[in-house]
């Protein structure tokens, strides 16, 4: 049986504003939890307009409280820009108000463009080379030990928590399966980001793991594009938004999603038509059952019991559509009404 979840990058539509983006989010999360998702993530992106999710985790304080069940996380924060020591305290007091249920996902990538980069790294001279120092700072923060950087070795993260986390690393490259084997962590796949190199990169991963004492073997999942509606012309159209917004971001623009319509009438010169048919590797989009079908057959290639279920339609309704779908064909166990 495969586990499903959810990523939620809290998108904006066009006529839509980041406030509706972010209420969106409280219901599909209310949602999800009724329907029995495993896992709840929330994604940070800094500089677009198209993503309201800037600071995942007062999205994760603000979900968990909407909610009483379900696990809930960031998917994820990122590590290259911030404090480790602030990064633990701020999970290690989420992990206190919520026990049990709190995911800490960290990414290298900076979510951003580069100018934006280093105004969140403002008055920092560390640059990315640090990561797996920080990654190793965090882990020692979170779990009441004297960091790796010597210089802060009588430092503590407070408070206290009875467990910590669950820690997982972000990625869609080698050099993150390298980073999450290396420390001994949890590991989640973007495949919606670089489909082609999935099954490579799961492999090294998995190869090259070091037991920890959070993980004793390796643990993975993967991030996927999904759009599920009841006949495959209806995903088609839905997905046609993902189409044009993924073309739109290769040009370097960072914009709302557009309704079908207006992704279907896009005058597509035949170069952005190659781009478009090479994107659709990004995404999945059908019916209940051939989803069924095609993401079951997916993990069982890739050796995956869960999958993070990133979906994003222009109308809201029909996102929620897509997960009670899945939710039905995938028979996950649906859970009592979540927290109001």
């Amino acid at each position: 049986m495969v586990k499903l979840s959810v990523l939620d990058q809290s998108p904006i539509r066009e006529d839509g504003d980041a406030r509706q983006a972010l209420e969106e989010t409280i219901a599909l999360a209310q949602a999800a939890e009724r329907l029995g998702y495993t896992r709840y993530w929330l994604a940070e992106h800094h500089g677009t307009a198209g993503f309201a999710g800037s600071s995942p985790e007062i999205m994760v304080t603000r979900v968990a409280a909407a909610t009483k069940h379900i696990r809930v996380g960031s998917g994820g924060v990122m590590l290259s820009h911030y404090s480790p020591l602030k990064v633990a305290e701020n999970f290690k007091l989420l992990e206190n108000l919520y026990p049990g249920r709190i995911d800490l996902g960290i990414g290298r990538a900076p979510g951003s463009d580069g100018a934006t980069a280093a105004a969140l790294a403002y008055g920092s001279e560390v640059g990315i080379e640090y990561f797996p120092t920080k990654i190793a700072d965090m882990m020692a923060f979170l779990a009441d030990e004297p960091p790796a950087t010597k210089p802060f070795k009588d430092v503590r993260a407070t408070p206290a928590v009875a467990e910590a986390p669950e820690v997982w690393l972000l990625g869609s490259s080698d050099q993150s399966a390298a980073y999450a084997a290396h420390f001994g962590l949890a590991y989640s796949f973007a495949h919606f980001i670089a489909p082609q190199v999935i099954s490579p990169v799961l492999k090294y991963y998995r190869d090259k793991f070091e037991a920890s004492d959070s993980l004793a073997a390796p643990r993975a999942n993967a991030a996927v594009f999904v759009v599920c509606a009841d006949t495959q012309e209806e995903a088609d159209y839905l997905a046609a938004s993902r189409d044009l917004w993924r073309l739109r971001l290769n040009k370097g623009q960072h914009l709302p999603y557009a309704h079908p319509d207006e992704a279907l009438a896009y005058d597509y010169s035949p170069q952005e038509l190659q781009v478009v048919e090479a994107n659709k590797a990004n995404r999945f989009a059908g019916t209940p059952e051939s989803l069924h079908e095609q993401l079951t057959a997916f993990a069982d290639e890739n050796g995956l019991e869960e999958l993070l279920v990133l979906t994003i339609t222009y109308n809201f309704e029909k996102r929620l559509r897509s997960y009670e779908l899945l939710a039905e064909v995938f028979s996950l166990s649906a859970r009592e009404e979540a927290a109001q």
